[in-house]
């Protein structure tokens, strides 16, 4: 090989790896710039979500404990207690939703999924805040009422059967709708995260990566 061959190529290498630093330092600046979730927005959801998880699980262990047993009826008003508490917090995040910005959408992202998102989030909401209300007017249509962490509720509906069954109905339905939007909310999530890698994970992750925090 001549020197000018040798030379050119020596020159090519160089320009590749500047390219590829170039490229690198762009992926890493996009990164570092990325419109995330205020802290206060964070939390909510993580706590929510691992609230709601727990919840869940709780709800099919009760369907596993016999009816009439003084077991059963501590389990139940546990599980209310805590529906009620996870109520709140899902109003709390709401609020907080509806007074302050949600970090923008990427631009990449096709007009129907960002309509499959927006509906995605709506379908949470709404089983997030039906179930626990559900839950709550049949049990307050029922004589047993509600034992808020051993405080006892008196009960302010009549005890109506109907009433109870069309309510706890409802909390049931919305229970394995919950499930279903969940499972598509992961998904979703998943294929942002591992094919697209648009960044919509890490606008709502805990933790920014030391690396895009520093540049």
């Amino acid at each position: 090989m001549s020197g000018n061959q040798r030379a050119q190529t020596t020159t090519d290498g160089i320009q590749n790896t500047a390219q590829s630093h170039s490229q690198q330092d762009s992926q890493h600046s996009a990164a570092a710039q990325i419109d995330r979730y205020s802290a206060t927005a964070i939390v909510l959801h993580w706590l929510i979500a691992l609230a709601v998880l727990m919840q869940i699980l709780f709800g099919w262990f009760l369907e596993g404990v016999p009816r009439g047993g003084p077991e059963r009826t501590v389990f139940v008003n546990l599980h209310k207690s805590t529906g009620l508490c996870i109520g709140a917090l899902v109003l709390l995040r709401l609020i907080w939703r509806l007074t302050h910005r949600a970090p923008a959408l990427p631009a990449t992202m096709p007009a129907w999924q960002v309509l499959a998102a927006r509906a995605n989030h709506f379908a949470l909401y709404v089983c997030l805040i039906g179930m626990p209300a559900a839950g709550y007017i049949a049990s307050n249509h029922s004589r047993f009422g509600i034992r808020f962490f051993g405080i006892p509720l008196a009960p302010w509906g009549a005890d109506d059967r109907d009433i109870y069954r069309l309510f706890n109905g409802i909390h049931g339905v919305l229970s394995w709708v919950l499930v279903a939007v969940i499972a598509l909310h992961i998904l979703a999530v998943l294929k942002h995260a591992l094919i697209d890698r648009d960044g919509i994970l890490a606008r709502m992750w805990p933790v920014r990566s030391s690396r895009a925090g520093s540049e």
